[in-house]
């Protein structure tokens, strides 16, 4: 049976792999996003490999910078979840086998364009 600390870990890694899949989609290198957001080269590959856990500020830089809801990466990052914890429309896509890369982010990039005109 997993630990507390080691299922908080493995969110965290989850947590950096989603905001690596965002910044793929968005064609930035993390060397880009680290200077859309004022952090560092480091810093970022060391998120996205889930060996820090990110302040309010970083995930609110992280979230300008990838066009993100704040709020969304915020309960992400917290790990709260939905009330009937259905996983969100984007990691659906993202997790599912049958689709290549280039129709996911066609994908994703419907539901951004509709999730902005809200």
């Amino acid at each position: 049976m997993e630990s507390v600390e080691e299922m908080w870990q493995q969110h965290l890694r989850n947590l950096g792999g989603y905001i690596r899949a965002q910044r793929e989609f968005h064609q930035l290198s993390q060397r880009q996003l680290a200077s859309l957001t004022d952090l560092s080269d480091t810093y970022m590959s060391q998120l996205e490999r889930g060996l820090h856990e990110p302040s309010i500020r970083v995930l609110r830089a992280l979230a300008r910078g990838l066009s993100l809801d704040p709020d969304e990466l915020i309960r992400r990052a917290a790990g709260l979840t939905d009330v009937d914890d259905v996983p969100s429309t984007e990691a659906a896509i993202q997790a599912d086998p049958r689709l290549s890369d280039a129709q996911k982010q066609a994908l994703l990039g419907v539901i951004n364009g509709f999730l902005a005109d809200r």
